[in-house]
């Protein structure tokens, strides 16, 4: 499903090039917008119109999984590796900090039919939430074409905001002892993320995120395409 058409398009004195020719370079900037999540390492991928890295209202598959909940992108590389995209693998090197961003080398979609652009990575601490593009169309006009894009729950994990079962890399400051926001959920199919709760309880309540600190509301990253 493409994600609704609401990009902003900025010309910025760059002349346009002809709508029936695609186009063939182009960067892409993410900037996490959040006041305390981190990005795991990033797929950037420019794929065909038949390749989706995920779908909203259907089941995450087991890559999706184990990137929404680990952070491990590499098995949504190799399911896509057969329709030869245009890929750029952890552009930021490493985590993406809370207000940092990050650019991708230029890339060329020349002679392919890699029209669309998707992005998918991890967010945490989350249980199974991933900051995600899916199959937005790369204009045919040279400019700068800059938007906001949401948060997804991959439906394969509850959101209990605990510890115990969020991946940490490195110290989030959070709390211990929380009793779990939720033991399951209803919607197993990805979908929108409902965003963390935390409470202000270091040593129990219901989450062990810090309200101050993890708390966020979508949208939680800026995407800005620059093409050539």
């Amino acid at each position: 499903m493409n994600i609704k058409k609401t990009v902003i398009a900025t010309m910025l004195g760059l002349s346009a090039i002809s709508a029936n020719v695609q186009a063939e370079q182009f960067t892409v900037k993410i900037e996490n917008l959040t006041n305390g999540i981190y990005f795991t390492p990033l797929l950037v991928a420019a794929h065909d119109s038949s390749t989706k890295l995920f779908q909203t209202g259907t089941s995450a598959n087991a890559s999706l999984e184990a990137m929404a909940e680990g952070g491990d992108i590499s098995g949504l590389v190799a399911d896509i590796a057969g329709t030869s995209p245009t890929t750029v693998e952890n552009p930021a090197g490493s985590l993406l900090a809370p207000g940092a961003s990050t650019t991708t080398s230029t890339l060329d979609t020349d002679g392919t039919a890699n029209n669309y652009l998707s992005i998918v990575g991890m967010m945490l601490p989350t249980n199974d939430g991933f900051v995600g593009l899916n199959s937005w169309e790369i204009p045919s006009a040279a400019g700068t074409y800059s938007f906001t894009i949401n948060a997804y729950d991959a439906g394969t994990e509850a959101n209990d905001e605990l510890t115990t079962s969020i991946p940490a890399p490195i110290d989030f400051g959070t709390g211990t002892g929380g009793s779990g926001v939720a033991t399951s959920d209803s919607n197993t199919n990805v979908h929108i993320h409902r965003g963390s709760i935390g409470d202000d309880n270091s040593t129990g309540g219901i989450s062990d995120l810090d309200n101050s600190v993890h708390r966020w509301l979508n949208p939680i990253a800026r995407i800005t395409v620059v093409v050539q």
